[in-house]
């Protein structure tokens, strides 16, 4: 339990600051910073008659956002893994909110899940993709790598289930939570003949490789929604006490839960990017930015890289064809 492990496991969830400029201009300068949280950055909305859909909800950031979303007014259907945990969360939340079923890393269970959506609505305001795993030993699911399946391919297949109730929103909003862990990623960016996790498992590497893909699916939908009015845009939430680290060594989530006590974002703070990219006036019609503390931020250049971006989408598309 030494410096180098604190350090270490800060890396994999992208703690450091950033030194990048950002690119998307057009975004407005706000009063919000890393102290805000999603109560400050929503103040004053009102969502009534708005439908969002919420991934990850019984738990850390995604039960804030839904807690938000719906105290503003909106309607969340909420996602978790297990029936009684995605009741139990809806439950507690003040406004509405209705669970749905999710396992991302089952396409079957995904395409469940964006049926019964439709099923309750034919529109759809704000979907935010927030689910996450972090892993620390090697796992494979449907012959792929298990982060790449669960935090991006799962995620790829909803929102494209789910793509036409998002166009028929008059302002249909993509939110997808990616990480400034996408710098851990392989140097060369994805690694596409190599998805079934086949070179040396590092937990840090694989973890950012499926943020990576986060980051590049939400540029490539922002340019295929370009000419509508839905925009897509990806976000880092800061590193934030959340269950995330639960798959890890009981001494390291133990560690990461204490030192974010003292160090690390609240889960309050953590949503707080979500649900101003998810709400914002000022962002009406900005599409394919990154954000961080609620300001725009340039990511690492892979994930700026407009071909990659539409290849990982190819890529993607042939491996959830079956289930588009």
């Amino acid at each position: 339990m030494n410096r180098r492990e604190i350090l270490k496991l800060g890396a994999v969830l992208g703690v450091g600051p950033s030194l990048a400029r950002a690119e998307c201009e057009n975004v407005p300068n706000n009063v919000f910073d890393a102290d805000s949280t999603a109560e400050d950055v929503t103040r004053d909305l009102d969502l009534s008659g708005k439908t969002a859909l919420v991934t990850g909800v019984n738990t850390g950031i995604g039960y804030e956002t839904m807690r938000v979303l719906a105290q503003r007014g909106a309607h969340v259907l909420g996602t978790a893994r297990s029936a009684e945990k995605g009741r139990l969360a809806c439950d507690s939340v003040s406004g509405q909110a209705t669970p749905l079923l999710l396992e991302l890393s089952d396409f079957d269970s995904v395409v469940a899940c964006a049926s019964s959506a439709k099923a309750i609505t034919d529109s759809i305001d704000i979907l935010v993709c927030n689910a996450g795993v972090l892993l620390n030993e090697f796992q494979q699911v449907r012959g792929l790598e298990m982060h790449f399946v669960v935090n991006h391919l799962g995620h790829f297949l909803l929102v494209n289930r789910l793509l036409s109730e998002v166009l028929a929103a008059p302002a249909g909003r993509v939110v997808v939570v990616a990480s400034r862990a996408h710098r851990s990623a392989p140097a060369d960016g994805i690694q596409f003949n190599r998805l079934d996790g086949g070179w040396p498992y590092d937990r840090q590497e694989f973890y950012g490789h499926s943020k990576l893909a986060n980051g590049l699916f939400s540029l490539e939908l922002a340019r295929r929604l370009d000419g509508t009015s839905a925009t897509s845009n990806s976000l880092h939430p800061g590193v934030v006490v959340t269950d995330i680290a639960r798959n890890l060594p009981a001494w390291q989530d133990a560690l990461f839960r204490f030192a974010g006590s003292l160090f690390l974002k609240s889960v309050e703070e953590g949503a707080a990017t979500t649900c101003y990219v998810a709400t914002s006036p000022d962002l009406e019609g900005v599409s394919g930015c990154y954000f961080s503390d609620c300001k725009p931020e340039t990511p690492e250049p892979n994930m700026r890289d407009p071909e990659m971006a539409r290849r990982l989408w190819d890529v993607s598309e042939e491996l959830t064809r079956a289930y588009l």
